[in-house]
């Protein structure tokens, strides 16, 4: 449950892929190349989730009811947490401290934002199934969620957050959330139950048109909550930190508007007439591709790698969980006629998502380091949603082959090296700590999102078939993090911890170095270990425009010049902090073998976090029943690749174009070495 203060640390370009005549086959399947599914035993159980659930009896309160309430005032939701005891078991909690005397909880035993993705995951199953007990579960679920929407005043629209294990709904919750209380404007909250009205109306249309009709009720009223709190600022901007950012997103997000958006979407595809529904739709639409174009621009060369940010006030920050923006991209381009809206989900789907893979997989958050290396399966389910909406739109094998080491994080391909679901029991843990270890509790949002990803892989059976075959890590080059204050000498450099890692809008990595101005340094980088020349950003503190001078710093690798970098931000707008955590990428690679950089400041103190480092080609590997290598070129020269064969294995070797067409397919050939071109990427399959 995300608050508008963010959720704080809680935790090739498309102008020349249109010039180049993108094929997103959007209305039409594009030709390109895609394996045949078969069908294995289904990965998706809900059993773990039906254990959460449970059915507290509502009281129609002024501004709170439900669907046939009075007849039926039981409802039934999910348990936010489930704690995990020995013997394998588990026991429901809710959020926050227990008050013995009364039986709630400082925040409460049911979540909304919970009891909306619940709703997504029956309705999924039972469309998916046929299962009846889906479809009553979806329908008791949805009656919940809609209890927690206020329905008249004010705030009519909003939703509030929590609700008391007897019923009660709790506006105000300890810790504060906000917006305080919880229905009084936009927010995550109400985004999710856009997402599961959407689906809801879709679903239950033909078979119930009752039911159906008042989801429809629902929805419209939640959209124009949208329309009052967000949409009256569509087509203005603002600024942050130096760039234009849209105002007209849920929550400051381009995250949590594109969870609204999947709901919209399929409401939208059911055919329905419904023009301000729509309109909104294509204007939150808008704002997501506004915020990809914005903060990436097509640009997967340097940070943020052609992925799309997810909040307006911070251009230093990026995480895993909720990063649904390319899937609402793709599902709103299908669902409007719009096929202009997918294009950022192309650039992000295919050099991003192998850059993640390669780097470690779905971390909770780059700020713009990896600085919050927890992975858990809200994120892993996020980037596994990408490729499959795109593997849908495009009929391209790219994202099917990216989808399958996606999917492969719940079965073992992660940093802990274990499953991280259980299909016999439908659990899945709440997390992987940096250290590799296992949250072992299995609270709703984890169940959630692990039977979200299984149901897609049950829809993808050879997707399924390899993400449950290759989990055994191989190797993995990508993006690694060197901390300044380990490997930055000289005179003028000092070492600066400060008072909190968080600034506002991203995050320090610990400690940094302060490089004064007027004075030189080196910094000891070391030897790369494969051989490849590296590209080199160093993250340093970038000051706000006028309000202070900017540091310049010179850098240079054995004599040859690195370019000059002048630390400033732009002016501050809408972010919390004056300046910004920023990477820079310096001219050219830094050679294999080259232990140290030198570098020169002047103007101003330089404050530098640590350097971001990459070779050329990032690459990641998988091994098991089952083989799979990914090679990626994120630099600016072609480059040759290395491909050694898997013992006794039969192999296919596929080069595929930055938007996902297939360049060259053939055998793999003993020891190949053929050529990637910017952007290009390799996959090895067998």
């Amino acid at each position: 449950m995300e608050s508008t203060v963010r959720r704080g640390i809680a935790a090739a370009t498309a102008t020349a892929l249109v010039a180049g005549g993108l094929a997103l086959g959007l209305g039409g399947r594009a030709a390109f190349a895609s394996p045949a599914d078969t069908a294995p035993a289904p990965l998706a159980n809900t059993a773990h989730l039906d254990f959460l659930l449970d059915t507290p009896t509502l009281s129609e309160v002024p501004g709170h009811t439900t669907y046939e309430l009075a007849e039926h005032p039981t409802v039934t939701v999910p348990w936010t947490y489930a704690d995990a005891r020995e013997g394998g078991t588990f026991e429901r909690v809710g959020g926050g401290p227990l008050d013995p005397a009364t039986g709630d909880y400082a925040q409460g035993a049911f979540n909304s934002d919970d009891v909306a993705r619940a709703a997504v995951v029956y309705l999924r199953d039972w469309q998916q199934t046929g299962s009846d007990a889906a479809r009553e579960h979806a329908y008791e679920v949805l009656r919940g969620l809609a209890y927690f929407q206020t329905d008249s005043g004010s705030d009519a629209g909003n939703v509030i957050l929590w609700m008391q294990p007897d019923g009660e709904l709790n506006p105000s919750a300890e810790p504060v959330e906000l917006p305080d209380p919880s229905d009084s404007g936009d927010s995550y909250w109400l985004a999710r139950t856009i997402w599961a009205f959407g689906e809801g109306y879709a679903a239950f249309r033909d078979s119930d048109p009752e039911f159906a009709a008042f989801l429809q009720e629902r929805l419209q009223l939640a959209v124009g909550a949208v329309d009052r709190e967000v949409l009256s600022q569509y087509g203005s901007t603002l600024v942050a930190d130096g760039v234009t950012v849209p105002a007209w997103l849920i929550a400051d997000g381009a995250d949590a508007t594109a969870e609204a958006l999947l709901g919209l979407s399929a409401y939208l595809e059911t055919g329905v007439d419904d023009a301000g529904v729509r309109d909104s739709t294509q204007k939150l639409a808008e704002g997501v591709e506004a915020m990809a174009r914005t903060t990436s621009d097509g640009d997967t060369t340097q940070w943020p790698y052609g992925a799309t940010l997810p909040w307006t006030q911070s251009r230093s920050m990026w995480h895993a969980w909720s990063s649904q923006m390319p899937t609402a991209l793709v599902r709103s381009a299908e669902a409007l006629g719009d096929d202009s809206l997918a294009e950022p989900a192309v650039i992000e789907g295919g050099g991003f998502a192998s850059l993640l893979l390669a780097s470690g997989g779905p971390d909770n958050g780059w700020y713009p380091s990896p600085t919050e290396r927890v992975q858990i399966a809200y994120g892993a389910d996020s980037r596994l949603q990408a490729s499959l909406a795109l593997a849908d739109a495009t009929g391209s094998s790219l994202y099917t082959d990216l989808a399958g080491l996606q999917g492969a994080w719940f079965f073992g391909l992660n940093p802990a090296g274990e499953p991280m679901y259980d299909p016999a029991t439908g659990v899945t843990y709440d997390g992987i700590q940096p250290d590799g270890s296992i949250n072992r509790n299995s609270g709703a949002e984890s169940t959630i999102h692990g039977l979200l990803s299984t149901l897609a892989l049950d829809a993808h059976p050879s997707v399924a078939a390899r993400a449950t075959s290759v989990t055994t890590a191989g190797e993995r080059a990508g993006i690694s993090f060197v901390q300044a204050e380990d490997v930055v000498s000289g005179d003028g450099v000092s070492v600066v911890t400060p008072e909190s890692t968080w600034t506002g809008e991203s995050s320090w990595n610990g400690a940094y170095a302060q490089v004064a101005a007027g004075t030189c340094a080196t910094a000891a980088l070391g030897r790369g270990d494969d051989h490849q020349d590296r590209i080199v950003e160093p993250v340093s503190w970038q000051v706000e425009d006028g309000t202070a001078p900017a540091p310049v710093s010179t850098w240079t690798a054995r004599n040859r010049d690195l370019g000059t970098l002048v630390s400033s931000a732009g002016p501050k707008g809408v972010t919390e902090a004056s300046g910004a955590l920023l990477p820079q990428r310096l001219d050219g690679t830094v050679a294999w073998n080259s232990a140290d950089l030198g570098l020169c400041v002047q103007e101003a103190d330089l404050q530098l976090d640590g350097f971001l480092v990459r070779p050329e080609v990032v690459s990641v590997s998988a091994s098991g029943d089952g083989s799979t290598a990914l090679y990626y070129n994120s630099g600016s020269d072609a480059e040759r690749v290395k491909v050694k064969p898997s013992a006794g294995a039969d192999q296919a070797l596929r080069i595929y174009a930055a938007d996902g067409s297939l360049v060259d397919e053939h055998p793999l050939r003993h020891t190949e070495i053929p050529t990637l071109q910017p952007g290009q990427i390799l996959v090895v399959v067998g």
